[in-house]
């Protein structure tokens, strides 16, 4: 694993609190699977009908009728239940997904959220990320800060097509952590091997910094 991905991943664990239903995205955050602390009760939920998703499966041991929504074979854990696609958007638009953490492509400082195709791309589909970023309780985006050209992926406002707007609650990039708020986007942590600076320089969006962190990294 890169040392990007690393350390994006250890700072997304945090976010999940014991007793959450949560709702891993295709890509990068099914990886936070594997990382949850066994002192955590926590019921991962799939939106191909499964709540109960527990580590990989080891070499050999795979089940192929059991999958998560990215298709990757996957175990159970004690308590998990089976139900049809219906019954499990049921779920997500009534609300009981506690917290979805989803890959992007692009974010703006707005909290619009641009994850599910690149124009003259091909898709499947859509997939289940428009429904889960309206309906779970909180939405925590996670992605590289920067493209592979070297372009900020924390924009002013999308190029990309939607998947949601305003919908992101907290976007955690391997630079830093930001939260979405009625006063707009706002810098709460910098993550290790970067500092505010290089943050600015990197990110189109606009932004203001947490307090505690101007006191913390002693900026002005």
């Amino acid at each position: 694993m890169s040392n990007s991905r690393e350390k994006i991943i250890s700072r997304a664990v945090k976010e999940i609190e014991d007793g959450m239903n949560v709702n891993l995205g295709i890509g990068m955050p099914t990886l936070i699977a594997d990382r949850i602390p066994e002192t955590k009760s926590v019921f991962l939920h799939s939106e191909n009908g499964l709540l109960g998703i527990g580590p990989y499966p080891v070499e050999g041991e795979e089940d192929g009728d059991l999958i998560n929504a990215g298709k990757e074979t996957v175990t159970t854990k004690k308590g998990a239940s089976f139900f049809d696609n219906a019954e499990s958007f049921a779920m997500i638009r009534g609300g009981h997904v506690d917290l979805a953490i989803l890959g992007g492509m692009e974010v703006s400082e707005k909290g619009d959220l641009a994850n599910w195709m690149i124009p003259g791309k091909m898709v499947k589909g859509m997939g289940g990320a428009m429904d889960i970023v309206q309906g779970a309780r909180k939405v925590v985006i996670i992605m590289n800060h920067v493209n592979k050209h070297g372009q900020s992926k924390v924009r002013s406002e999308c190029e990309l097509p939607l998947t949601g707007s305003q919908v992101v609650d907290r976007l955690i990039t391997d630079m830093a952590v930001f939260d979405f708020t009625e006063n707009g986007m706002v810098l709460r942590e910098i993550l290790d091997g970067s500092d505010i600076e290089t943050v600015r320089q990197n990110t189109e969006a606009s932004f203001t910094v947490d307090e505690s962190l101007r006191k913390k990294e002693g900026s002005q």
